[in-house]
């Protein structure tokens, strides 16, 4: 019989193996992560009606899919609260995919909260794994401190931030996780 403690030992090991496995999969994730954040960078408002447009059409998709499910089974419990959710993801979608412009503002105060909650937890992580990636789990906390200061400048900047910041903040977020990425697989090729 083995310990939890023995058990959590495996599992990192397992996991350090893996990593150092597939360290190119990390690095080419880490570069196009980097490549798309510099294009957003580049086109921030483009990019922020981009994602503005795309997740409009998730909801819509979305939306349509759950009133479809709902009135295929109009006898499961809970069948109105279903009802209530397809219908305001489908309505959120239609304003998005209507309103790009208008939607952008709320998607700004949106992506500057996931931002800050994203940074916490990246800290976090990078904290939790401090012996097993003790080279480069510094490249993890950077990018959750620029996380909750990139959530910082959105909310700061609110309302005139709405036609530039999630295109941009998108951009430096997915800038700062490919480096965070190709850290990590730079660490992981170097132990093999």
């Amino acid at each position: 019989m083995t310990t939890p403690s023995q058990d959590f030992e495996r599992l990192q090991l397992k996991v350090s193996t893996e990593v150092r496995e597939h360290w190119k999969a990390f690095l080419f994730e880490g570069i196009l992560l980097a490549v798309l954040g510099l294009a957003a960078i580049v086109v921030p408002t483009l990019a922020s009606l981009a994602v503005t447009i795309f997740l409009g059409w998730l909801f819509l998709i979305g939306g349509i899919g759950g009133l479809m499910i709902t009135f295929w089974a109009p006898r499961i419990p809970g069948f109105w609260w279903s009802l209530l959710s397809a219908a305001l993801a489908l309505l959120v979608g239609v304003l998005l995919v209507i309103q790009p412009v208008r939607g952008m503002l709320t998607l700004t105060i949106v992506v500057g909260a996931y931002f800050l909650a994203e940074g916490a937890v990246t800290i976090m992580y990078a904290l939790e794994h401090r012996r097993e990636i003790s080279q480069r789990w510094g490249w993890l906390l950077t990018a959750g401190l620029m996380d909750i200061i990139v959530a910082f400048v959105i909310i700061v900047g609110l309302p005139g931030t709405a036609a530039w910041a999630i295109g941009l903040l998108v951009g430096l977020n997915m800038m700062f996780g490919g480096a965070t990425l190709i850290g990590m697989a730079l660490a992981a090729r170097n132990k093999s």
